[in-house]
């Protein structure tokens, strides 16, 4: 029988377990993951090789373990079927570590050092400054390029990335004829922007320090109230969607994103309402969107047996794709293979 999901375009995703994603990262992207399996070949990693740059786990080994097992139960509960996408975790494919090796080694020392994340986190953990860190672009471009993929999906501050994993594959492809897939950023359904709530200047971040501008997506109904009735707004009490209203823009783009309400029906809504009305309504609104996702977290993360299952299953599957790949480059490089 003809595998059809060989035939669709291949869609590699994959997210750090460094902490529970945020409502940002739900509305922006996880929203739209169980969707795409009608349209693409969806890979999903948790990209657990990535979260040891920074020294957050050295201390206690066994949070990065849990963190990981609780980011693959969260992409379970988003709907993500495991056997209907590759649902793995990056370091149960030895290949992702085999093949960076390889792509180092065809990467020239200033790129890398040229990457701006690099230079940020550099500043951010200057006590930590690791050979991992600098090299982090490439494990990148090894993930990207070890399934063929064809797009991946991508923020503002990813666009380096994806760029120097298509000059990377443009090199080695140069060197030994056709060996990678020249990866193109992915722009499917459009998301929302999420801002903090504190400082709705910047993008929501699981790294902000101020507790109250972040809405973790495992955050209880209650957490979640007291932190949308606390979001910054102005002094001009209009719910309006315009220049200057950094804070109402950022609760409308939320409320808008789960009600499917456009901007002007929103205002029409809260015309001649105060800020206390429109921000329950956006804390309900988000509540709500939320609550099936909740649900199967707690029924599917109480199931440990379940969970390292479909790990395992995704596992097999995304070392079978990858193995394609990494058994070419090490023929081409030169390598005795066994």
């Amino acid at each position: 029988m003809e595998n059809t999901a060989e035939k669709k375009k291949i869609v590699l995703s994959a997210i750090q377990p460094t902490s529970v994603p945020t409502l940002g990262n739900y509305l922006g992207a996880l929203k739209n993951w169980a969707s795409m399996k009608d349209d693409y070949n969806c890979l999903y990693a948790v990209a657990d090789l990535h979260s040891i740059t920074i020294s957050a786990f050295r201390d206690e080994p066994s949070l990065l373990r849990r963190n990981t097992q609780q980011l693959y139960a969260i992409m379970l509960a988003l709907g993500l079927d495991p056997d209907e996408n590759t649902l793995f975790v990056q370091s149960h494919v030895p290949a992702h570590s085999q093949l960076a090796w390889v792509l180092n080694c065809y990467t020239q020392f200033g790129e890398a050092a040229r990457m701006t994340q690099f230079k940020e986190k550099s500043e951010k953990h200057a006590d930590n400054v690791n050979v991992g860190l600098f090299a982090y672009p490439i494990l990148m471009a090894a993930d990207i390029l070890l399934y063929q993929t064809d797009f991946v999906p991508i923020g503002a501050d990813q666009k380096q990335h994806l760029e120097i994993a298509r000059n990377i594959a443009v090199r080695f492809n140069s060197i030994y004829g056709d060996t990678f897939k020249l990866p193109e950023p992915f722009f499917g359904k459009a998301g929302t922007r999420v801002m903090s709530l504190q400082d709705p200047t910047k993008k929501m971040s699981k790294s902000d320090p101020n507790p109250k501008g972040c809405v973790y997506m495992l955050d209880e109904p209650d957490v979640i109230v007291k932190k949308i009735k606390s979001a910054v707004t102005d002094s001009e009490a209009l719910v309006a969607h315009r220049e200057g209203k950094d804070g109402v823009n950022n609760l409308m783009a939320i409320y808008s994103c789960c009600t499917g309400m456009s901007f002007e029906a929103i205002e029409n809504e809260f015309a001649g309402r105060g800020y206390g009305d429109f921000k329950s309504a956006v804390a309900e609104a988000v509540v709500e969107e939320l609550r099936s996702f909740r649900d199967n977290y707690k029924r599917i993360s109480g199931d440990k047996a379940y969970i390292c299952e479909c790990a395992a299953k995704g596992a097999e599957k995304a070392a079978a794709m990858s193995a394609r790949t990494l058994g070419k480059v090490m023929k081409k490089v030169g390598f005795m293979l066994p």
